[in-house]
């Protein structure tokens, strides 16, 4: 195995109620090792996913067809993967409530869309150091 292969795929969960969006955000990660193991669009059957799967990354809308990506942090707390919000509402009050719950990025998605891919990258990269993979 060449010791510069990145590790694993990260799994991700997608929070996302605009479908033209959810694909675009499939399409930015599909070359970055990255599976997408659900989308859904709803508080609801975000926080049931979340307690159902096992995901490396959450990508969280803010407004959503019912409910609010907040209640979603709200109702998992200290419980979820690394989260990336990505909102069209990157109003300062957003980003330093999503800061008190620990949210670890915040995009803004008219300007900051493009650099989903290099986040991502990053975190396996973080993830490949602090597990590094046995070789023989």
């Amino acid at each position: 195995m060449d010791a510069e292969a990145p590790g694993p795929e990260l799994s991700v969960l997608l929070v996302e109620d605009s479908p033209r969006i959810a694909e675009r955000v499939r399409e930015l990660l599909q070359d970055a090792g990255v599976r997408v193991l659900a989308t859904v669009d709803d508080e609801p059957s975000a926080i049931r996913a979340l307690q159902a799967l096992t995901v490396d990354l959450l990508i969280l809308d803010l407004q959503l067809k019912i409910g609010t990506g907040f209640g979603v942090l709200e109702a998992t707390g200290t419980n979820r993967p690394t989260t990336i919000v990505m909102t069209n509402y990157a109003l300062p009050q957003y980003q330093e409530r999503a800061r008190r719950f620990g949210v670890e990025f915040f995009l803004n998605k008219a300007t900051d869309f493009e650099r989903l891919p290099e986040i991502v990258a990053g975190l396996r990269v973080v993830r490949d150091q602090a597990s590094p993979v046995l070789q023989n």
